[in-house]
């Protein structure tokens, strides 16, 4: 077998070992993969489709100009090529504002949001609310192993260690019927490889990062970790493996108490009498 099917083999075979593991989607969950037009969503859409899942997509464009314009072309010629259901929502539509719109607005206006923090709010907001409709029994991300190890550490270093309770191959530690469970079938896979997989599989796919991403944190920690990688080989694998193992005792702590609300404005889930989302909504107004 050529070097390049062994390495495409070793990479399906781990993704199936995690859903396998986890748990994470069985025959007759409706599964539906969060897209973005990048490798990674792309790459785990593939996958899932190829192990004979019920699979559809969704996407939710940003509105950031040429950059959202060019993964959704990706996106629909993918999904029309492998006869995968692709569903589009929007900022605009659900919002009245694009992405690039929300964030100059609450910059002007002295709010120190970041454009990641707002964007991953409101995404996150759309895609259960979306997926919950369609009666979606799972819904998947394509976070990869490099994502992981970037959230653990920047939830240690900032002593926010309940969001770390809420991180694993499947999100989250309270489980409600307006929550659509969220998992990683990706959870063990570097981000190297799976870039390497796609480039390999020919993916229409943009090799560049979000012009709104710009979170100096993560950044830091995500070259100081490709750093430790070159002089230690799989210290990404060792944090995840040791956060696992931890991941049991953050949920129990964190789980106690913990009452899910429905927002008074809308009706999603949330932790407070307004939801996140409506509250950044609503600065735009004030």
């Amino acid at each position: 077998m050529p070097k390049n099917n062994k390495f495409i083999g070793k990479l399906e075979e781990k993704v199936r070992k995690t859903i396998k593991k986890y748990n994470l989607i069985d025959s007759k969950d409706k599964v539906l993969v969060a897209c973005s037009g990048g490798k990674d969503s792309t790459t785990i859409l593939y996958l899932i489709k190829k192990l004979g899942y019920n699979v559809k997509a969704i996407t939710v464009d940003l509105g950031i100009g040429s950059y959202s314009k060019k993964n959704l072309e990706n996106l629909g010629a993918f999904c029309k090529e492998n006869k995968i259901k692709l569903i589009k929502i929007s900022f605009k539509e659900e919002f009245g504002h694009t992405q690039c719109y929300l964030r100059d607005v609450l910059k002007s206006k002295g709010i120190k949001l970041k454009s990641c923090s707002v964007c991953g709010v409101l995404r996150r907001y759309l895609l259960n609310k979306k997926a919950r409709e369609l009666k979606a029994t799972k819904l998947i991300t394509g976070h990869n192993l490099d994502d992981e190890c970037q959230a653990v550490l920047m939830n240690l270093f900032r002593n926010t260690l309940e969001r770390s309770s809420r991180l694993g191959p499947i999100s989250g530690i309270v489980k409600d019927k307006k929550f659509v469970p969220r998992v990683k079938p990706l959870y063990f896979c570097l981000e190297k490889d799976v870039e390497e997989y796609s480039r390999l599989m020919g993916f229409p796919v943009l090799y560049q990062k979000c012009p709104c991403s710009y979170d100096v944190f993560r950044n830091q920690i995500k070259n100081r970790l490709n750093s430790y990688e070159k002089r230690h080989p799989q210290v990404k694998e060792h944090i995840i493996t040791y956060f696992l193992r931890t991941l049991p005792k953050l949920r129990k702590i964190y789980k106690q108490n913990k009452e899910i609300l429905l927002c008074k404005n809308c009706g999603e889930p949330s932790k407070k009498g307004f939801c996140n989302s409506c509250r950044i909504i609503s600065m735009l107004k004030n």
